[in-house]
């Protein structure tokens, strides 16, 4: 577990799922010369995930398919669903950014963003996700995805804080790096509270509600060094920052990798 200095770790946000890209491979090749199959496959996946159509994607995804951060494809399925139920609209763009033979199937590299609305605890809550991954196809379905990068944001609010946040995408084990989720904003007389933790990247780890406990901060965004684990590992790392007129809660993967 990633523990942060000066950090009390009290609550976690729910990062967004189904993203596809990540890497590029030395000997990719550009996308334009993608094969009609996985264009074809690729363009399908987009269409199902923006109808909502939970049967039109999984018949998409191998019965043996092996999902992110140890998903089945059944917690695949029911975790999207989850995840679909709670928001009133949502669009998904798919990009394909490189692609690559691999013995009996093609491996794509692929960004989306995601974006997206809906009410919580009578707020208006907008939703903006990039991600990378890389997924591996055999017969026109997908057999394996990793998501090698990973940045949502959740705002709410008139005038939700402008935040830069500086965070590495991988890290060595045992490790210290820097997170600082920083408001643009000069703060003058207004109230700033924040929060920042950590949280696993693992099935059981999504969806789940959590308290927050907020903190008055005396500076415009959170500073904090945390320490990576000991072991190879894959964290969301997040920072949660309210003022009156708003509020944003910002959600990265970090990596930890030798």
């Amino acid at each position: 577990m990633v523990s942060f200095t000066k950090t009390v770790v009290s609550a976690a946000w729910v990062s967004v799922l189904l993203g596809w890209v990540v890497g590029i491979p030395a000997d990719a090749v550009t996308p334009e010369t993608a094969p009609a199959e996985l264009a074809s496959a690729i363009a399908a996946i987009e269409t199902a995930a923006n109808a909502q159509n939970i049967d039109q994607l999984m018949a998409l995804y191998s019965n043996d398919f092996q999902g992110p951060d140890g998903f089945t494809r059944e917690q695949y399925q029911s975790t999207l669903s989850e995840f679909w139920s709670q928001y009133s609209s949502l669009t998904y763009e798919v990009e394909l950014l490189s692609w690559e033979n691999d013995g009996t199937g093609l491996v794509a590299e692929t960004s989306t963003t995601i974006t997206g609305s809906q009410r919580l605890i009578g707020r208006e809550m907008v939703l903006t996700a990039e991600l990378r991954s890389r997924q591996r196809y055999e017969n026109g379905q997908v057999v394996s995805q990793e998501i090698l990068a990973e940045e949502t944001q959740l705002t709410s609010g008139d005038a939700p804080p402008t935040v830069t946040v500086q965070l590495p995408e991988t890290v060595a084990p045992g490790d210290e790096f820097s997170f600082d989720a920083i408001v643009e904003e000069p703060l003058g007389d207004r109230t700033l509270l924040g929060l920042a933790f950590d949280e696993g990247v693992t099935a059981t780890d999504f969806l789940l509600p959590r308290p927050v406990d907020l903190e008055a901060l005396a500076a415009g965004g959170l500073f904090k060094v945390g320490k990576a684990p000991t072991q190879p590992d894959q964290r969301w790392i997040s920072s949660v920052l309210v003022r009156a007129d708003g509020l944003v809660i910002d959600t990265r993967r970090l990596t930890i990798s030798n």
